[in-house]
């Protein structure tokens, strides 16, 4: 009888271990699912659509739309230090208009600039004493100019096929192509057309 009574107990202590098992064992495979689950929805709603929106914002940035922030004063009032501009790439140089607002590469400067195209591939640019522009002979409106320089001596520039003449609008306090020792420069150093102030906020809007 004794004996008996252990085998009943053992067994029925083995069951109850073998149930436990198996309940711990699903619980665990419940907590994985749900773990698994989650992880999808993360991975789904959250990790894709950033990585996805890191990828383009780098996509854009490399062969779109570039930042610019304006540092000195040569642009002004057009442009203020301070400034924040969207630019967009240039690949077809043949499309530049004089006027446009372009960010280029000085390779006499080793650095980024930006100015406002004058003289375009083939023309003639004379600057007289009194600061006014002549492009092959005829008188150039400048609205955008608010300080003409005036100087003793005129400016004259030929431009070559495939090169840009650069002047900044605040002309009293610019270092442009008057006063460079080589004043054009190369369509291969073009590197986008400014578009838009983006900052500071109450000077958002379109550049021209």
């Amino acid at each position: 009888m004794f004996d008996i009574n252990l085998r009943n107990i053992s067994e029925g202590n083995g069951k109850t271990r073998s149930y436990e098992q198996q309940l711990k064992w699903k619980m665990v495979l419940i907590l994985r699912k749900i773990n698994l689950g989650i992880f999808k929805k993360i991975f789904s709603d959250f990790i894709i659509p950033v990585a996805l929106a890191v990828v383009l914002a780098m996509l854009i940035n490399r062969f779109l739309v570039f930042k610019i922030y304006i540092p000195s004063l040569s642009m002004s009032p057009t442009l203020e230090v301070g400034d924040q501009c969207f630019a967009t790439k240039i690949y077809n140089t043949n499309n530049i208009k004089r006027g446009d607002i372009i960010v280029f590469y000085s390779n006499e400067l080793g650095e980024l600039l930006i100015k406002r195209v004058i003289g375009l591939p083939g023309e003639h640019v004379e600057i007289d004493t009194e600061g006014n522009v002549s492009i092959n002979a005829t008188k150039l409106d400048e609205p955008y100019v608010v300080n003409k320089t005036a100087v003793s001596d005129r400016y004259v520039f030929d431009v070559p096929a495939d090169h840009f003449l650069f002047l900044g609008d605040n002309r009293s306090n610019s270092r442009d192509s008057r006063f460079w020792k080589d004043p054009y420069i190369d369509k291969k150093d073009i590197k986008g057309k400014a578009r838009i102030r983006v900052f500071p906020f109450n000077r958002f809007g379109i550049l021209k």
